[in-house]
């Protein structure tokens, strides 16, 4: 299923391409631009599915119970608190900038696409603050290597 979505994916972004070649200042032009933008739009959406849904195989169920395990309590390092204050400020700083260019109503317009941002940065603050066990030192080889 992923494999059928990055191709149908990649078949839209090629459509999207070729039509976006016949764009022009009549009507045959608009069109070919609402081709382009709709079929961009939905083939970025599918090679995003296929590259991130989970597979099918690894969501086979098994008649076993599940064993709750208890959960330890987890330090929360000042990396998160790092993390989020930037995400805050370049989220503020690209408003900001909106709005001295272009005006309030375009501000208003880069803040509702710039809230899942400001949701999810504002997010890693709180959980660190609100953490039992905090670790206020940042460790620069975590936030740079991957696990």
């Amino acid at each position: 299923m992923r494999w059928l979505a990055l191709a149908a994916g990649a078949a839209l972004v090629v459509i999207a391409f070729l039509a976006g070649a016949r764009v022009a200042d009549t009507r045959e032009g608009l069109l070919a631009e609402i081709t382009a933008l709709l079929a961009g739009l939905g083939g970025v959406g599918l090679i995003l599915y296929g590259w991130v849904a989970p597979s099918m195989r690894a969501r086979t169920t098994s008649s076993r119970p599940v064993i709750a395990r208890p959960t330890s309590v987890q330090i929360r390092s000042a990396n998160e608190l790092l993390i989020g204050a930037v995400g805050l400020l370049v989220a503020s700083a690209l408003i900001a900038g909106i709005a001295l260019s272009s005006g309030l109503t375009w501000a208003l317009m880069g803040l509702v696409l710039l809230l899942p941002m400001f949701i999810g940065s504002a997010y890693l603050c709180v959980r660190f603050l609100r953490a039992p066990q905090r670790d206020w030192r940042i460790d620069i080889q975590r936030l740079t290597h991957h696990r």
